[in-house]
């Protein structure tokens, strides 16, 4: 008897934040939804290397390719810390890397490109893998069909004539385009891009095994808690301006913080000279798989997102879905992405970003009325569920595969 083999299309994806490893504390979205397309796509991903990391792997059903683009031990410029960008802020010297890095992904596309066949290239974020796919596909003279997706600090953050023209360029010779925010659709637009032409499809959490609250533990009413990047776009010097004021009300109050970056040297300065030192936990970077006992205990999760003086502002707030996941009641910075998630009052609490003072009292309120706060988390948990969970989220994604490789009918 012959047997018949279903061939998945396969699905090229390039990246520059990716888990150097199983159970790395690295952001794992674009591993995420790749992992959960296998099923229907043969899916290869081309990253960057990093110091320890394997080159060629096998990770959770994806074939990792990892580039290199300097001495390994060197290849940092993409990993932990805060992103590319900040990296580049933290450190004049990563510059040097920029066009190694930009040459070592262009050339490793395009030797792939010669080998093998794709059926589609997914390039997450337009700077610079959406540059670099364009470009790779005019010298390899293939034609594949590219998806592009803006995670928000490469279209909020570099700006200018040249770079918006670039940005441009790109959208337009990509046969698809999302954005993680109704936020980002309306900047897109003002760019100059048709509205039909951008669709906007957030990346997701897994709300049903990992991110859910725990009815059996009592939340800390003395802890609260910040995961994230310790970047200026999150605002952390705001919330540590905050804290002064907090605890002359809560003397007994502690912020947890979860997360690592370049400003943690400045904020342990700050809090050690206005002597908060004693009620702030810098935790560093955390697993994925422990971040949820962190949101089930704390009295808040606390965001208050700002746009910095160059532009960079939150695109989405995965963190902020993961909270209300846990029934984390939220407190976050009130900038337009943030709407998706955040409804004031319903489903959470917006303050006036870049005000310490409105952000205190928000906190104080927030820690003083716990009938508001079980209303809010349990109505913002049944919303997040029906919206932002991977499996909603990866059903997108693959029709937006499968509408653009021509194949409406994959199963």
């Amino acid at each position: 008897m012959k047997k018949y083999f279903i061939k998945h299309p396969r699905v090229l994806v390039l990246t520059s934040t990716f888990p150097r490893w199983e159970n790395d504390a690295e952001p794992a979205f674009v591993f995420e939804l790749c992992r959960r397309l296998t099923s229907t796509f043969d899916i290869t991903v081309l990253c960057p290397r990093t110091p320890d990391s394997k080159k060629r792997e096998f990770m959770g059903g994806l074939r990792v390719i990892r580039f290199p683009y300097f001495f390994q031990r060197w290849e940092k410029l993409a990993m932990h810390g805060g992103g590319i960008l900040n990296k580049l802020k933290s450190n004049p010297v990563y510059y040097l890397l920029v066009p190694l890095f930009l040459m070592g992904q262009l050339w490793s596309l395009i030797r792939l490109l010669r080998k093998e066949r794709f059926d589609l290239i997914h390039a997450h974020w337009l700077i610079p893998q959406g540059l670099i796919a364009v470009l790779g596909l005019m010298l390899s003279r293939r034609r594949i069909p590219l998806l592009c997706t803006s995670h928000g600090g490469d279209i909020f953050a570099l700006r200018g004539v040249l770079l918006e023209r670039i940005k441009r360029w790109i959208m337009d010779k990509s046969q698809a385009f999302t954005v993680v925010s109704h936020a980002m659709k309306n900047k897109v637009i003002e760019i100059g891009v048709a509205p039909d032409r951008v669709q906007v499809i957030s990346m997701g959490v897994d709300l049903k095994n990992l991110f859910t609250p725990d009815h059996q533990l009592t939340r800390s009413m003395r802890e609260l808690l910040f995961v994230g990047r310790l970047v200026q776009g999150k605002g952390i010097e705001l919330l540590f301006e905050a804290m002064t004021r907090i605890i002359d009300k809560k003397p007994d109050i502690r912020l947890l913080l979860a997360g690592a970056g370049p400003l943690e040297g400045e904020l342990r300065t700050w809090a050690k000279e206005n002597k908060i030192s004693d009620h702030v936990n810098f935790l560093g970077m955390v697993k994925q798989s422990l971040l949820p006992d962190l949101y089930r205990r704390a009295a808040l999760a606390v965001f208050p997102f700002v746009v910095t003086k160059s532009g960079v502002q939150e695109g989405f707030g995965l963190v902020v879905v993961e909270a209300m996941g846990c029934e984390c009641p939220v407190v976050a910075g009130d900038l337009p992405a943030i709407h998706d998630s955040i409804t004031h009052g319903e489903t959470g609490l917006l303050v006036s970003s870049g005000n310490p003072e409105a952000l205190a009292e928000t906190i104080l309120r927030a820690l003083n009325d716990q009938d508001l706060c079980c209303r809010m988390a349990s109505e913002a948990r049944r919303r997040v569920v029906e919206r932002f969970d991977w499996e909603v989220i990866a059903e997108k994604y693959a029709g937006v595969y499968k509408q653009f490789i021509g194949q409406e009918n994959i199963s």
